[in-house]
């Protein structure tokens, strides 16, 4: 026998009937008439083909069958309201598996470190944890959020900033050191610079820099093309070339002395950080809980 809709309403006012003891009270839990209760039982025993109740003007009973069917079906129905009631939890109650995906460079120099705090804070919850440059399909790959820098590019997802950081663009004192440190945004024509592949479009990210309204575009020399960060900071902080960054990737690298902001006379230039996910509605605690410890994270 196909399942429908129509059979499971059909049983859920055959349970309230039992529980009321009549069409009527049955009406009043339900919030419909005692007569939509009646249409409702003769529905279902036309559907299952035999009589459930025996009606008089003083009482409602089941049936031999009525009662064998209501026996068979009466789990499933505690098993609907123990998973709705588990549902109704997770809107306020952080517990169950995250699936979060993080933009990689975030996930090291913000996230690391600080995740087991997370995850002590919410003890029925089990974090996944995803770093890749890639945002990827979050609805197909069972993503419940994503945490990415830039202007989101997928308009079906739903974004929320985070909060933005400063574009910098820094270099190691021993860079420095050898080839002199530029003193405007257009000396980098004559320096060595690191470019990082935007990985929402394959090429370069464009340089640029800003000064209240003034923005001015920069096209520098590179015979280097990264898409790993961690690989760019590194030769940066070698003294192989110049390179642009967020602030927050090098705030330990400024504050200890290893790289240093070339242009804090031009600080304009931001870049958001967002967190996406697949749906606005019904988000679960699990989410909000997690996109607020990043956003501890950040400040």
């Amino acid at each position: 026998m196909p399942f429908d809709g129509r059979l499971l309403g059909g049983v859920s006012v055959l349970s309230a009937v039992i529980d009321a003891g009549s069409f009527a009270r049955a009406g009043d839990a339900l919030g419909i008439t005692a007569s939509g209760v009646s249409r409702a039982i003769a529905r279902l025993e036309a559907r299952v083909g035999v009589r459930l109740l025996d009606r008089t003007t003083r009482s409602v009973r089941l049936t031999d069958e009525g009662r064998r069917f209501y026996e068979r079906v009466r789990p499933s129905l505690a098993s609907i309201e123990e998973a709705a009631s588990e549902a109704v939890g997770s809107a306020s109650i952080v517990r169950g598996r995250l699936r979060a995906n993080v933009d990689p460079l975030f996930s090291r120099v913000v996230l690391a470190g600080k995740l087991g705090g997370f995850v002590e804070r919410y003890p029925e919850l089990a974090l996944e944890l995803i770093t890749r440059s890639e945002i990827g399909d979050l609805v197909g790959e069972g993503i419940d959020v994503a945490v990415r820098f830039g202007e989101p590019a997928n308009s079906s997802l739903i974004a929320r900033k985070l909060t933005v950081t400063r574009v910098l663009t820094v270099a190691a004192p021993v860079y420095l050191k050898k080839h002199g440190r530029p003193k405007h945004p257009n000396d980098l024509v004559q320096h060595a610079c690191l470019q990082f592949r935007d990985p929402a479009t394959g090429r370069p990210f464009q340089w640029e820099f800003h000064q209240g309204r003034k923005v001015l575009p920069v096209d520098p020399p590179s015979r280097l093309l990264m898409s790993d960060a961690n690989t760019l900071y590194a030769e940066c902080v070698a003294g192989t070339a110049i390179t642009q960054v967020v602030a927050l990737g090098v705030r330990e690298l400024l504050a200890s002395g290893r790289l240093v902001d070339l242009f804090p006379d031009w600080p304009g230039e931001t870049f958001p950080l967002y967190a996406l996910y697949p749906s606005r509605r019904h988000q679960p605690a699990k989410v909000s809980a997690f996109v607020e410890f990043v956003r501890e994270a950040v400040r």
